[in-house]
């Protein structure tokens, strides 16, 4: 069927990792694309910028990128021949505890395991097997619900992942490998008792063992840079500080897909929506926030532990009962004296971020969606417990509440870096009950954020997955499946 000509064939609004990818895929198939983006740089959560001190580079959202390394479409693409470079720190993530010792996530399983005493054998039995199967399972794992091209390799995964974090934790004996898998799996942003966080942990940890938790060289704005140089070179076309609020704001196209989460997407496009699916987003629900705080150094963080002087990211909540409890207080309303923090040292190994001698620290802990409260006293006692000495290597400081959070980012509803809650209720039913869930009731209107499947983190597939359903319903282009 030929198409009546427009002035493009698709149009994709938001310009974060998933927006970026959906353009790419698009594009690649022949298709004429223009990226809209409502700021006046590219990259949603992939911005870098001074925010403390001239000469000192921050990461204003995402810092660390084990799913970067590990996205199986990003892996398809030359990004290192449009700039970006990744540093990959001595140790992936390391979690310290009060009595001076810490754990690391480094290397192959074995390479981890060897150092969890007792838990050696446990740690293999668990990964091993996902590691493994990665390969086959990737695309699975971070994509929709459907039946799965390796069934019996996706099993396993299944079995664990959809378990609670609290129950797997259990296959260890020791505080130590109870807290390194705890605090993996709080990147969930859900109390650890929910089913399907421990789903988290294991993507995270495979991640880390297979590709590491590496950072871009000069910031995690050269992600998207990246991303954005290439879909230029294949013919793209970008237009910067438009922001869209109607759909009578886009130029005519075949397709439009947005990246952007259900509340936005209501406010634009709700009047094309059956009242049905209208129904279905007004009552997508949001999950915890974060507050967030940048410093500048005068030298690294004087951790106690060496183990976490040498890695980029340290996870600070001490035991696993220690990160269950505040976790499920933040999701109940409350804000901890003593917060999981998770903190990121990008300066220590790439030393374009900060003056010579000078350092950089990134961290945030997550807070009840929409909370105002200042945390920095609260994260900062806890970074002091476990680096004696942090207070007096201060130089300047940036914080950023919820609402601040959400001003930088609208697709960060009450702080919500991840889209929407990811439980159960919501893995792959985001943002609604639907065949497809990038589909919306519209024809030509598709959502490519991180309120589809799979979900948060700078991984692009949202973003791939919407667009390949664009591709087939619009186009009858039908798109082989990544290996």
């Amino acid at each position: 069927m030929k198409l009546e000509k427009r002035d493009f064939d698709a149009v994709v609004v938001g310009s974060g990792p998933n927006g970026l990818a959906a353009a790419i895929l698009l594009q690649q198939n022949g298709l004429s694309v223009l990226l809209i983006e409502g700021k006046d740089t590219i990259g949603g959560g992939l911005r870098s910028a001074e925010l403390t001190l001239p000469g000192y580079l921050h990461d204003i959202c995402s810092a660390i990128h084990p799913l970067a390394a590990a996205s199986p479409f990003f892996e398809t693409l030359p990004l290192s021949a449009h700039g970006l470079e990744y540093v990959y720190p001595g140790i992936n993530a390391a979690h310290p505890f009060d009595n001076g010792n810490a754990v690391i996530l480094n290397g192959a399983v074995n390479e981890t395991a060897a150092l969890l005493g007792v838990d050696q054998q446990s740690y293999v039995d668990l990964l091993q097997p996902i590691v493994n199967n990665w390969p086959s399972i990737a695309t699975d794992v971070l994509g929709p619900l459907r039946f799965p091209k390796h069934p019996i390799a996706m099993a396993w995964f299944g079995l664990m992942g959809l378990r609670s974090a609290t129950s797997v934790a259990k296959c260890f004996k020791t505080e130590e490998a109870k807290g390194l898998f705890t605090g993996m799996a709080a990147h969930s942003m859900q109390p650890l008792t929910k089913l399907s966080t421990a789903a988290a942990a294991l993507v995270l940890m495979s991640a880390g063992h297979l590709k590491g938790w590496p950072i871009p060289k000069g910031g995690s704005q050269k992600i998207a840079d990246a991303l954005a140089s290439y879909f230029v070179s294949i013919g793209g076309k970008i237009e910067t500080n438009t922001y869209i609020q109607s759909m009578s704001q886009l130029p005519s196209a075949h397709t439009v897909l947005f990246d952007i989460t259900p509340k936005q997407l209501l406010q634009i496009a709700g009047h094309r929506f059956s009242s049905i699916y209208k129904w279905q987003l007004q009552r997508y629900r949001y999950g915890m926030g974060v507050f967030k705080v940048d410093w500048a150094l005068d030298g690294p963080i004087p951790f106690i532990a060496n183990e976490c002087r040498e890695a980029g990211t340290v996870h600070i909540g001490n035991t696993l009962a220690e990160i269950v409890s505040n976790e499920q207080l933040t999701w109940d309303g409350g804000h901890p004296e003593k917060p999981f923090v998770l903190l990121a040292q990008q300066s220590l190994f790439d030393p374009s971020r900060a003056p010579l001698g000078k350092h950089t620290a990134w961290a945030y802990c997550h807070v009840p969606n929409g909370s105002t409260k200042d945390m920095t006293e609260a994260i900062e006692k806890q970074i002091e417990r476990f680096a004696p000495g942090f207070r007096d290597m201060i130089l300047a400081k940036r914080v950023m509440n919820t609402v601040q959070v959400e001003e930088y980012n609208p697709n960060y509803i009450g702080g919500d870096i991840n889209g929407g809650v990811i439980d159960l209720g919501q893995l792959f039913t985001r943002p609604a009950l639907r065949w497809s869930p990038y589909r919306t009731s519209a024809k030509g209107i598709y959502i490519c954020s991180s309120s589809t499947p799979p979900g948060g983190g700078v991984h692009g597939m949202c973003g791939y997955h919407a667009a390949k359903r664009a591709l087939k319903d619009i186009f009858s282009i039908h798109i082989k499946p990544l290996q």
